[in-house]
C-alpha cells in the first residue's frame, strides 16, 4: 500500500524514529561489519561455535595426471551407430567389425540391448558389455 505521508511526519518527537535505541540505526558498524566480515577477528568465537569447518581444506585431491578419463559408449548406442552408418563398417564371417577407437571411444559399457553379431575392438570393456556381445554371437578384442 502506498504511504500517503512520509514516515518522519508520523515519528516527529519520538527521538529514535522507530529504530529502537539510538545506537542501533548507525549502519553496518552496529552488526560488526557487513556479511562475513570479522570472521577471523571479532566474530571468531561464533565461527568456532556454529561453523567450525568453515576455514581450511579437507579430503584428498588426486593429481589430475593420475586420473584415467576414458571416452565411453554404451553397447546399445554402438549398435544404433552401426545401423545408421552400415556402409562404413566391414563384415567378416557374418559379423560386423567395429573399432571403437576410430570413432572416438575407448571403453564400451553394457547399457542397452543388441541383436547384431559384431566384433568390437576397444581399449576396455565392462563386464556387462562383454556378456552382451558374446550373447549376441559376437566377440570383443581388447587393444
Amino acid at each position: 500500500m502506498i504511504r500517503k505521508s512520509k514516515k518522519i511526519t508520523k515519528m516527529r518527537g519520538s527521538r529514535t524514529c522507530g529504530y529502537g535505541e539510538a545506537k542501533k540505526h548507525r549502519g553496518a558498524g552496529h552488526r560488526g561489519g557487513r556479511g562475513n566480515a570479522g570472521h577471523q577477528k571479532h566474530k571468531w568465537l561464533s565461527v568456532c561455535k556454529f561453523n567450525p569447518d568453515y576455514f581450511g581444506k579437507y579430503g584428498f585431491n588426486r593429481n589430475p595426471c593420475l586420473i584415467k578419463q576414458l571416452e565411453t559408449i554404451n553397447i546399445g548406442e554402438l549398435e544404433e551407430y552401426i545401423l545408421k552408418y552400415k556402409d562404413a563398417f566391414q563384415v567378416e564371417d557374418g559379423k560386423v567389425v567395429v573399432d571403437a577407437t576410430t570413432i572416438g571411444y575407448e571403453k564400451v559399457l553394457g547399457k542397452g540391448r543388441i541383436s547384431t553379431a559384431m566384433v568390437v575392438k576397444a581399449v576396455e570393456f565392462s563386464e556387462g558389455a562383454k556378456e552382451k556381445i558374446e550373447a549376441a554371437g559376437g566377440e570383443f578384442v581388447e587393444l
